[in-house]
């Protein structure tokens, strides 16, 4: 499917929101992923592109979709716990380094696992590739260095949306879990 003339170029790349049969949000898609949801018949178009995006292949107009819902209910396991993953690490802090504030490509634990630090959220950072060599196995103390923010476990049920919000799509507000303030 290529998308039609009028879009703007980043419509391939754009993601798409993802709810349950309930219509409790799950997590987003790229689009890709979404229009073959949809495709296959396992979810359907709630919401689409608010501009009136469509994409064409030889047989099928599809509008470009900013909202789908799975028509299965899937049932989401109860995590105590949050799973510490590379994703929801940048997730949680913002794709910025914790040391200097730049763009984070890498992963780092505060205190290194060399000396004892454990692979835990209160204990793992993103950074920058620059940060991280700089640190290298060496405590904060030692460098003189300050973290920027706590590291801390995501909390809420909707964890995997701790970023929703920065994609700005006005379609996407009713279904996104209020913040605590």
């Amino acid at each position: 499917m290529s998308a039609r003339a009028g879009t703007e170029g980043g419509t391939l790349r754009r993601h798409v929101l993802l709810l349950n049969a309930s219509y409790e949000p799950l997590t987003t898609l790229p689009l890709r992923r979404a229009v073959l949801l949809v495709l296959r018949d396992k979810a359907e178009v709630v919401h689409g592109d608010a501009a009136g995006a469509v994409l064409h292949s030889a047989t099928t107009v599809l509008s470009v979709p900013s909202v789908i819902r799975l028509r299965r209910y899937i049932r989401v396991p109860y995590r105590r716990r949050v799973p510490l993953t590379r994703v929801a690490l940048m997730r949680r802090d913002g794709n910025h380094c914790a040391y200097c504030g730049k763009r984070a490509e890498t992963i780092d634990h505060v205190i290194p696992r060399s000396r004892g630090g454990a692979h835990v959220w209160e204990n793992v950072v993103a950074s920058c590739k620059p940060c991280n060599h700089k640190k290298a196995d060496r405590l904060l103390d030692e460098l003189g260095w300050t973290l920027n923010v706590t590291p801390t476990v995501p909390r809420g049920l909707h964890w995997r949306l701790i970023n929703g919000d920065q994609h700005g799509d006005p379609q996407w507000a009713p279904y996104m879990p209020r913040q605590a303030a």
